[in-house]
This record gives C-alpha cells, structure tokens and sequence, in this order.
C-alpha cells in the first residue's frame, strides 16, 4: 500500500491504519476494546470499523517525542 495515497483518504479502514501507523490490526482491535488508542467510527447494522485520517495524524503528532 502507497502510504502517500491512503492519506489523501479522508476515513481509513484497520488495515489502512495499520500501514500508516505500523501498528498491528490486532492492536488496533485490543485498544478498541479497552477504550483506548485512536478514536474511531462504527457504521451502524454493520461490522465495518472507519478511522478519521486527520485523527490518525494527530493522534501520532501528539504522541511526537522531540529532544
């Protein structure tokens, strides 16, 4: 996947992310489920999880460690 692509994308699906961030899908999946990690949107009557890319982006800019 063409990172440089994905974030032209406005919402991102788990495997998206997983990509961009280099997290694992199976860790997005555990921080759901403990409310925590990046903050996402469920699709009502189905299964489907979306990431709002600007929130992925923040979300990696707020956790920035500089020296």
């Amino acid at each position: 996947m063409d990172v440089s692509e994905l974030l032209k994308k406005p919402f991102l699906n788990e495997k998206e992310v997983a990509a961009v961030t280099g997290r694992a899908v199976s860790t997005l999946r555990n921080e759901r489920f403990l409310r925590r990690g990046f903050p996402y949107l469920k699709i009502l009557g189905q299964r489907s999880v979306r990431y709002k890319t600007a929130d992925i982006l923040a979300g990696m800019e707020a956790n920035r460690i500089s020296f």
